[in-house]
């Protein structure tokens, strides 16, 4: 399994995986939560940022990331 740590994103939420040479594009909230989850960032600090940028609720929240990281999944990238 791919690291995330190997995908470069841009500032426009375009990732690209240098291995596969596939590229992704986020939208802004995949963006932020793929930074920070490239920072070292668990689940947990991942839902708080996200909640803290867009005023979300936390169960709001905790969904957005649990759908991220099953995507993550889903391409293999975790």
């Amino acid at each position: 399994m791919r690291s995330l740590s190997q995908l470069t994103v841009g500032p426009q939420g375009l990732a690209f995986d240098p291995a596969s040479g596939h590229s992704f594009v986020l939208n802004p909230s995949g963006t932020i939560l793929l930074q920070a989850l490239q920072g070292g960032s668990d689940t947990v600090g991942a839902v708080r940022l996200l909640s803290e940028k867009y005023a979300l609720r936390k169960e709001d929240a905790e969904r957005d990331v649990t759908d991220f990281m099953s995507c993550l999944r889903t391409l293999g990238l975790i």
